[in-house]
């Protein structure tokens, strides 16, 4: 399982304290930095800032003076890590940058970070390269899959990473897909909802599981998902569609599809790369095997990122092409959905 195949969620650590009986009167700020073991004064005072922190279930101010018993609850975005970053050389398709931010267009076949059987080649190995000596750092505030492309989110700061991921755990960041899926829809748009966790028979890919009404989230089976979805274009057996996460789970997009019915083309995890719809005649399953090869991997691509600027506050919106591969794929489709003779 690569390292970045896990939920957004599994970037942030949720730290919670009740404060001794016998804590003296003592700021906030001061008292987090003397809990949390490696923390800068700067990153506690801007996780105060944006509301990560809060005391007895309300945001709090770095000079309110802590109690004893009072509940303090806080998160933080990515954890330190357990071993050493290795600088690469690579090339990485940087769309946007400045003192804070960096959004790349992450190519299909690229880790995002390392992890067990991928510690190096990564993006984040690319990006510490890249970065050189400017003192700033690849921060992740969220990930996306090995085989999905399109555009991921980089904090270059602490600052930055906080007020990120405050974003992302409140779901106001603004993430659009495109997916070429099998099957086509009664409907042009819905939305799926499901818990998502690991299949007990392969603990590699996610299954659905329903939501049980009055049970606390922590006890539920999986973790609440919510993907909105609408059709772009319909092809017959496949239809493109555009993904919008509410939640970002860990491959929430094709396990969710797939729950549905409609498993991501090319997908080898979820069922996507056998032929599912369609006719049993040769030349139909030649021109399938053919689109397999044209796309060797989920058709998914991350296609619009939204966010606000963590220093400005101004409101960023980017938009990445569809790579080559699914561009050939669409088009074989097209023209395939109009003309079954050419195949």
């Amino acid at each position: 399982m690569e390292d970045e195949e896990r939920d957004d969620q599994q970037l942030y650590e949720h730290h919670r304290f009740v404060v001794d009986r016998g804590q003296e009167s003592m700021r906030l700020d001061k008292y987090l930095q003397m809990r949390i073991e490696s923390i800068s004064r700067n990153k506690v005072q801007t996780a105060i800032k944006v509301g990560c922190v809060r005391v007895n279930d309300v945001e709090a101010k770095s000079n309110y003076k802590v109690k004893p018993n009072d509940l303090i609850t806080v998160l933080l975005p990515e954890p330190p890590h357990e071993f050493e970053l290795v600088p690469e050389e690579m090339d990485i398709p940087v769309v946007y940058e400045d003192d804070d931010v960096l959004v790349v267009d992450k190519p299909a076949g690229l880790v995002v970070h390392p992890g067990v059987g991928n510690w190096t080649g990564t993006l984040v190995n690319g990006l510490l390269y890249y970065f050189g000596d400017s003192g700033a750092r690849p921060l992740l505030v969220h990930r996306i899959d090995k085989d999905t492309s399109g555009l991921l989110l980089v904090a270059k700061n602490e600052e930055a990473q906080v007020v990120l991921a405050k974003q992302f755990f409140d779901h106001t960041i603004e993430r659009k897909y495109n997916a070429l899926v099998w099957g086509d829809f009664d409907e042009d748009e819905g939305t799926i909802t499901g818990n998502l966790g690991r299949s007990p028979q392969d603990r590699r890919i996610m299954c659905v599981y329903p939501h049980e009404k009055g049970v606390p989230e922590e006890e539920q089976r999986g973790k609440h998902a919510v993907t909105h979805w609408h059709v772009l274009e319909r092809f017959g057996y496949v239809t493109l569609v555009e993904c919008v996460l509410e939640t970002g789970r860990t491959h929430q997009i094709r396990a969710h599809m797939k729950h549905i019915g409609h498993p991501l083309f090319s997908d080898t995890s979820y069922g996507g790369s056998a032929i599912l719809k369609g006719t049993t005649f040769s030349r139909y399953r030649q021109f399938v095997e053919n689109c397999f090869a044209v796309c060797p991997r989920q058709a998914l691509h991350a296609r619009i990122l939204g966010f606000e600027h963590p220093r400005t506050g101004q409101h960023m919106h980017f938009e990445s092409p569809l790579p080559d591969d699914l561009q050939a794929l669409l088009e074989r489709w097209r023209k395939y959905s109009t003309n079954k003779d050419l195949v």
